[in-house]
């Protein structure tokens, strides 16, 4: 079976195909996790497990000019986005080696009756399955990984499988950097494999980023096992324009925040609700800017929108712009789909009615809508299955932190787009999932907090 295979969505050329793992050395694959977590898991020292996850940190900047090209070839990243997410996953692999030691300290509580003492001391659950998506094929693993090999977990990491090429060179990355052998395995299986992993007793918990229709299927299936789940889903987050004192500004982020990944980031932003007296100079000048940004070549130096990462992926959006259209909404685009090239394009006059209004479109294409207070804002804002991320652009910092409470989102970002930082913790509400990643709280998801009591 090679269901795992490198394809160029630039060129649609099928450069390289990966077996799927056998059923026998998927069981070994979990047996020798188990043994990791059983032996070097439990009797390594955080200080040991830090210092090879900063060499983990420290191999991706060693290795960024190749860690880039192989995700331009794979899922069509522009080179210079390419080399910021390997940069970024060295620094998320740095943070927490420096942050170990305050993340597994123990923490005391004060006893309110008795004598003696009381600590939660956090420890690891075992071995967790990694479920990964195709659009950041290293930063989305290193917020997993990361934390949880430095707790003493050991990682069995399936990912997407257009990315089995960057999946190969990470796990190469974990043993060069001197971990045990089992600490961290990659395992290109299937979606029945992975259904008979999460159901295996020797694995622990699961984390998926993906979509909702994958999130929900994991989330059954661990329910069924009892296992522990984290789950980064979709999002279609609001960028709410209530004021400025610069709209050229404004504008700029907006296109940032809409185009960051080719358009194919879960918490970039889609919905664009402006107040009434900004709608028409937004949309104008929003609409120009955005058409500025053509697709070019993803291994470009100057590339800023590549291909979408797949043929199915454009096929995927250009059925979502038809039915939109179709069911009423104005398209205003600023080029033509070539291919996996999509050009960006803008919809308004979007109504309930249009599936245009509830979907999440995975790619430049951006929605506007016009609203007359800011009640009506919030109202539309939270007017959406999903609530991962969101945007609120004031110059008043009341109203900022008035309208930030009130959105129904996992992060509100105001007046900043593309603000991403290790230590800022990420995840959503609602249909964009369950838990945290990055941070001090991606750190305490699949800990075993042991509560200590001496008498």
């Amino acid at each position: 079976m090679t269901d795992y295979a490198v394809i160029n969505p630039a060129t649609g050329e099928t450069l390289k195909s990966y077996p799927t793992i056998s059923d026998a050395d998927l069981d070994a694959a979990i047996g020798r996790a188990d043994g990791a977590y059983r032996s070097w898991g439990r009797t390594s020292s955080v200080e040991e497990r830090a210092a090879l996850i900063r060499r983990v940190g420290d191999l991706h900047t060693e290795r960024r000019d190749e860690l880039a090209a192989i995700i331009v070839r794979e899922m069509g990243k522009p080179l210079e986005q390419a080399y910021g997410e390997v940069d970024f996953a060295a620094d998320i692999y740095r943070y927490y080696a420096d942050t170990s030691p305050d993340v597994l300290a123990d923490q005391p509580v004060e006893l309110l009756a008795g004598d003696g003492s009381a600590v939660i001391r956090r420890g690891p659950l075992g071995v967790l399955l990694g479920i990964m998506p195709w659009n950041f094929p290293y930063y989305q693993v290193a917020r997993f990984a990361g934390p949880n090999v430095i707790i003493g977990n050991s990682i069995l990491l399936k990912h997407a499988p257009q990315c089995p090429e960057s999946a190969e060179a990470i796990e190469r990355i974990f043993a060069d950097a001197g971990f045990p052998d089992g600490v961290y395995v990659n395992i290109y299986a299937t979606n029945e494999q992975i259904e008979h992993a999460i159901g295996d007793r020797r694995v622990q918990g699961v984390s998926l980023t993906g979509s909702e229709r994958a999130g929900a299927a994991v989330a059954e299936i661990a329910g069924r096992n009892l296992k522990k789940v984290v789950l980064e889903l979709g999002g279609s987050d609001p960028f709410i324009l209530l004021s400025a004192d610069d709209l050229d500004k404004v504008v700029e982020d907006a296109v940032a925040a809409r185009l960051d990944n080719s358009g194919q980031s879960c918490n970039a932003a889609k919905r664009f609700i402006v107040l009434d007296e900004l709608y028409t100079p937004f949309l104008d000048k929003f609409t120009a800017a955005l058409g500025a940004v053509q697709p070019s070549d993803p291994s470009s130096e100057d590339s800023k929108l590549g291909p979408l990462s797949s043929s199915a992926a454009a096929d995927r959006l250009q059925d979502q712009l038809d039915r939109a259209v179709a069911g009423g909404a104005e398209l205003h685009s600023t080029g033509e789909r070539q291919g996996n090239y999509f050009a960006p394009a803008v919809l308004t006059g979007i109504t309930p009615e249009n599936d245009a209004y509830h979907e999440e479109f995975f790619g430049p294409v951006a929605s506007v809508y016009k609203v007359g207070s800011e009640d009506e804002a919030i109202a539309l804002a939270n007017d959406i299955p999903f609530g991962l991320g969101s945007y609120v652009y004031t110059t008043d910092a009341e109203q900022a932190q008035r309208v930030a409470d009130q959105i129904e989102a996992g992060m509100v970002f105001v007046n900043v787009v593309l603000a991403d930082g290790v230590e800022l913790p990420f995840g959503g509400v609602k249909r964009s999932g369950t838990g945290r990643e990055m941070g001090r709280l991606g750190a305490d998801e699949f800990v075993n907090k042991k509560l200590i009591r001496v008498g």
